[in-house]
């Protein structure tokens, strides 16, 4: 594979403004909740959804801003429990609300990731919002929460979301004298509000009568500076006291009856934009301008009485200013977020400080903005509202960039959300929030370059599309709406490539099958499900086959019915009776059900076997189906013969599916990867014979999840590369992974003897290291003895033998979760050998593993006896089943560029965080 290491496409991520969890603790002691989300709001207007299941954070959704919208504030709120049918108690629905630079605060639908409604009222520009507390009283009269605003001039704002509504309620505070900011408010109580402002005041509101219930002030600025101090922050405590943070880079904390000031740290530099306190209230974080994240605790728990809190350790995990901080502390999960202009979230541990690593999650997004067309050799890539097309040369031509042969500006004010090209790079589909645009490329080649036009198509008004995705010949493209609707539009092209393509004005409607959800998840919005928001579109190789899957791990599969028959009517529309689009009974209403529609003697129809294809553990992040290296040899029927319209069936139809096997590949965010064989509708032989636990210790040991995935399949060979944000592995599905067995016989490796059980004991530690994230809090690994002083303990029982001393056990040890994954295992690795024939593939798994250090019986009893060097003569003859490096970082996508009869050529694009142009910073003293 060549690849062209490429940092010219720019891509510009967007400054973190703010940070909200769904959940602020948990009601479960054992568990956290399944609908615990991270809200992650940007400079851009974009909202992204996070989910930190198992701390394996994974970007579900992202929720498209547009042109001159920014996110500054983020917060969750939850309607009251209900009872089902059973009288059980359910969870709300959670609902989600942002602010940025104006007058209203916007709902958004969890379902659609479209704005549900904005609030209404005659204040000026909301600054800051906080969400009331949950009642504490069962059943009582306003249950709901509420939000609180607080403005430019210094009003506060009361808005009801009772009755699934948003609106303005009534005024807490009217603007003062100097309309002082309101910077920062939150909830100290259910009725009681602190806002901080930008007169060097904290003022106290009674939110059922508006009355002010005290006035604090924090005095006048340092000398040589401003006179006003800037409360950028006020948060409150378990138990009543309240903590703030000004632009002075001072941490007060205040009593909680008196509302008197009982202590003040300097913790900071400059001014100090916001803070983060435990469940407990004895663990607190703030964040600052001077790029430090400083870590307090209390020496007391602070639900008895008010302690002394002191500044344990402060350190720069940020590039530029800290601008948002969120935590959860919960069951298992106990993390604090930051946030700032760099534009990378951080996860710290917040229970486990000191004794875990911190974590940096993706600042680029899961979905890469990039695609290309190989057979012309272009690439588009896209961000906000701009698209630019380039051309990258061969590699015979040498060294020169590859050039910008086009730009697009789209006049709306959405960002963009999906782009699509064909392979010979004709046609170019651009979606948003409102709209889908189709153009026309047009090459022309002259002796002194080559040049790009292009034409905008007209189009039927189509809603917008959250995703779009050409088949490989150009005639088909999906449109999948914000609320999931899939559609398919066919598309004309002529032989000239000078006519103009024409799109038909029906669209063909796909209906997903209908799924049971037995559980009632509180993420669903009032227009759709969460969880069956479809995230990935794929097309076969031959545009005969089509796959969607939604975040559920639910993959939705149609093929092609009939074949393309130039003679027949572009449309036809089968008015005579109302059925389903596919053909099949189905029990929903007559408004839903659709009209069979028929394109130029083609339909699409479900796949008959697609019902087999099993439902996912995890949400997955890679769809895509694998290439075949050589036509099947079969002639391609002229039409549909013998089928014609009579007086009896006006609408007449081949009913010929495609024969010829297609194989889906698909990877979980868990890593699991799975080959389907989608006709058939099951698991391929590589898949049932590679389980998970065979996989590369270096793949299982990943804690960023894949982002896509290229083919190369040839008559020599079938490879999959696979590419995260900071990792690229090769594998190869035509050879089986090594299955690690511990025995105690030795090997030859490279004609060194080794004992297996040397490699057993190794084997169990990388285990450890790889799942030791499991362990943890959700941040990062833990951190080795050798660099923290962990502690050691004994365990002694009454009645034992008082000189029988208990082996020592680490406090922290993760060794048992590695070993309990292993043993959950095994049933899979015995089903997995079970299956492998004792042929070549026990040949390509025995040198496996003994490049990998992993060798088991069926192995063993193959090379001994050998001599070394025809190990590594074998070895030479069948390589690896596998391959990895993790040189590039971080990848913004990789690309496919050349013809598909020409050797695998791609485009790698990398943005290195000290390429990203930032604004100026601040600079300390010491600096």
């Amino acid at each position: 594979m060549d690849i062209h290491r490429s940092r010219f496409v720019p891509y510009p991520p967007s400054a973190i403004n703010a940070l909200a969890f769904s959940h602020t603790e948990t009601l479960d002691a054992n568990r956290d909740p399944e609908c615990l989300r991270l809200a992650v709001g940007r400079a851009n207007g974009d909202i992204e959804i996070w989910n930190p299941a198992n701390g394996d954070w994974l970007q579900e959704r992202v929720f498209l801003g547009g042109k001159e919208r920014s996110v500054e504030g983020l917060a969750w709120t939850q309607e009251p429990e209900e009872r089902d049918e059973d009288g059980k108690l359910e969870p709300g629905r959670l609902r989600l609300f942002s602010i940025g630079y104006s007058r209203s605060v916007t709902e958004w639908d969890l379902g659609t990731g479209l704005p549900a409604r904005h609030s209404d009222g005659t204040h000026s520009e909301v600054w800051c919002f906080a969400t009331q507390p949950k009642s504490t009283v069962p059943h009582e009269a306003e249950a709901c929460q509420n939000l609180i605003a607080g403005c430019a001039d210094g009003t506060l704002v009361l808005l009801s979301t009772a009755d699934d509504d948003l609106r303005f309620e009534r005024f807490i505070a009217r603007s003062t004298t100097k309309k002082a900011r309101a910077l920062s408010v939150t909830y100290k109580d259910r009725h009681t509000v602190l806002a901080g402002f930008a007169d060097s005041m904290i003022r106290v509101y009674d939110t059922r009568n508006g009355n002010i219930i005290r006035n604090i002030s924090l005095g006048s600025g340092p000398r040589n500076g401003p006179k006003e101090i800037l409360v950028w922050k006020v948060k409150c405590l378990p138990n009543g006291d309240f903590i703030s943070g000004d632009s002075t880079g001072d941490i007060r904390f205040y009593s909680g009856r008196n509302y008197s000031q009982t202590q003040r740290i300097s913790g900071h530099e400059a001014d100090v934009l916001d803070l983060a306190v435990s469940r407990d209230g004895t663990r607190m974080f703030s964040g600052g301008m001077d790029r430090r994240t400083c870590f307090y605790t209390c020496n007391k728990k602070i639900a008895i009485a008010s302690g002394k809190w002191t500044k344990v350790s402060q350190k720069r995990y940020h590039d530029h200013d800290v601008k948002a901080l969120a935590t959860y502390d919960g069951a298992k999960l106990s993390v604090v977020v930051s946030g700032g202009i760099d534009a990378q979230p951080i996860v710290l541990p917040l229970r486990q400080f000191g004794k875990e690593l911190d974590r940096g999650l993706p600042a680029l997004p899961h979905s890469p903005p990039v695609v290309s067309a190989p057979e012309a050799r272009l690439m588009v890539s896209w961000w906000n509202c701009e698209v630019r097309i380039w051309r990258v040369k061969f590699q015979e031509v040498g060294i020169a960039k590859p050039k910008v042969v086009a730009r697009l500006a789209l006049q709306g004010d959405e960002n963009i959300s999906s782009v699509a090209i064909t392979r010979d790079g004709g046609l170019l589909a651009v979606a948003t929030a409102r709209e889908v645009k189709l153009f026309q490329l047009v090459q022309s080649m002259s002796a002194v370059a080559s040049t790009l036009r292009i034409r905008k198509l007209e189009l039927p008004l189509r809603p917008g599309a959250r995703l779009v995705r050409f088949s490989p010949d150009g005639k088909w493209l999906a449109i999948i709406t914000g609320a999931n609707d899939i559609s398919l539009a066919r598309i004309i092209q002529s032989e000239d490539p000078s006519d103009r393509a024409r799109m038909l004005p029906s669209l063909m409607p796909l209906r997903r099958r209908e799924r049971d959800q037995a559980w009632r998840d509180p993420l669903d919005g009032p227009s759709g499900h969460y969880s069956r928001s479809i995230t990935h579109a794929e097309f076969s190789q031959d545009g005969s086959v089509f796959a969607v899957a939604d975040l559920a791990g639910y993959i939705d599969t149609w093929v092609t019915e009939g074949h393309e028959d130039s003679t027949a009517p572009e449309i036809d529309i089968d008015e005579s009776h109302g059925t389903a689009s596919d053909g099949e009974e189905s029990d929903v209403d007559e408004d839903a059900i659709e009209k069979p529609m028929t394109f130029l003697g083609q339909r699409w129809v479900r796949n008959p076997s697609g019902h087999l294809l099993p439902r996912l553990d995890s949400a997955p992040v890679v769809l895509s189906f694998q290439p075949g290296h050589e036509d099947s040899g079969r002639p391609e029927p002229n039409g549909n013969p013998a089928v014609h319209p009579t007086r009896h069936n006006p609408h007449p139809h081949s009913q010929d599916l495609p024969d010829t096997e297609h194989r889906l590949l698909v990877v979980s965010a868990d890593r699991r990867m799975y080959l389907f064989e989608v006709l058939a509708g099951r698991l391929s032989e590589w898949s049932r014979r590679n389980p998970p636990s065979s996989y590369p210790s270096q793949f299982r040991m990943l804690d960023l999840p894949a982002k896509g995935c290229i083919w190369d399949v040839t008559k020599e060979h079938q490879r999959i590369w696979l590419y995260g944000e900071k990792w690229l592995f090769m594998f190869d599905p035509s050879k089986d992974f090594p299955i690690p067995q511990s025995t105690g016989a030795s090997v030859l490796t490279n004609g060194v003897e080794e004992a297996e059980g040397e490699m057993s004991k190794k084997r169990k530690r990388d285990a450890a290291r790889g799942v030791s994230r499991k362990g943890t809090s959700g941040a990062g690994d833990a951190v080795p003895s050798k660099e923290a002083p962990v502690t050691k303990m004994r365990k002694y029982t009454s009645g034992e033998d008082p000189s029988a001393k208990p082996p020592w056990r680490g406090l922290h040890d993760t060794r048992k979760a590695a070993e309990f994954d292993d043993d959950l295992d095994d049933k899979h690795q015995t089903m997995a050998t079970f299956r492998r024939s004792a042929g070549q593939d026990s040949v390509d798994s025995a040198l496996g593993g003994l490049a990998n250090g992993d060798m088991g019986t069926e192995e063993r009893d193959l090379i001994e006896g050998k001599n070394g060097r025809e190990v590594l003569e074998q070895r030479k003859q069948n390589p690896e089943p596998w391959w990895h490096t993790f040189k590039y970082r971080p990848i913004l996508g990789i690309v496919p560029i050349g013809g598909s009869h020409q050797p695998l050529e791609v485009v790698l694009i990398e943005r290195p965080s000290w390429e990203v142009d930032l604004p100026p910073r601040f600079v300390g003293t010491h600096e």
